[in-house]
């Protein structure tokens, strides 16, 4: 489930305001400050890691879209050891490649790592055939400059983003995205646009 509170932990740690990116931050930093500065990032997100909860039908999600071959990736701005304890914990046995973590830069909202998820699959239409499932700003703008369709998991944190332009559609759980690709996967109209048809991989950020 979202942890969203480890940002403000992670802020004030690093001194800086809700307005700065914290990984841009921490990438401006000279050394050896950029290096301390990611030991103490690193440190809230252990501490969380070790309260993480599946998100409610993330197994039936994922046994679904592993039943019909499809391919799944991840695209976070965590770094490594948050990402194996999730799959390791939650998803043990499930493959997701690739996996774009902190290392990769760009970082989300940058569309980058979804394109190059594209690329590694060889898909020849970028990421248009791509679907984006994810809980933050971040992750609906990055889905929606690749191309890609988007899924907001939406929860009471994030409500705000539900009618937000780079928003495609919005779930409450996991697993009713299974019964909407069941029926033929649909975006809502946005303004100034038509509505679209986008099926494919699963990514989750």
């Amino acid at each position: 489930k979202p942890q969203s509170y480890m940002f403000a932990q992670m802020r004030q740690a690093l001194g800086i305001p809700k307005s700065t990116d914290i990984l841009d931050h921490l990438h401006a930093l000279p050394q050896p400050a950029q290096d301390e500065a990611q030991t103490a990032i690193r440190a809230i997100e252990r501490a969380a890691m070790v309260e993480q909860e599946a998100q409610p039908g993330l197994n039936e999600l994922i046994s679904y879209l592993e039943g019909r071959g499809v391919r799944m990736g991840l695209c976070t701005r965590n770094f490594d050891a948050p990402v194996t304890h999730l799959l390791q914990t939650f998803l043990p046995g499930k493959t997701f490649s690739p996996i774009i973590t902190r290392d990769f830069r760009p970082p989300k909202p940058d569309p980058a790592g979804i394109l190059h998820i594209a690329q590694a699959w060889d898909l020849q239409d970028g990421a248009e055939s791509l679907i984006m499932v994810g809980d933050s700003l971040d992750d609906m703008v990055a889905g929606y400059k690749a191309g890609a369709a988007t899924v907001l998991l939406a929860c009471k944190e994030n409500e705000g983003l539900v009618e937000h332009e780079c928003t495609g559609v919005a779930i409450g759980r996991l697993d009713e995205l299974v019964g909407m690709l069941e029926e033929g996967f649909e975006e809502r109209e946005r303004e100034g646009e038509g509505e679209g048809v986008k099926n494919g991989a699963g990514l989750e950020g």
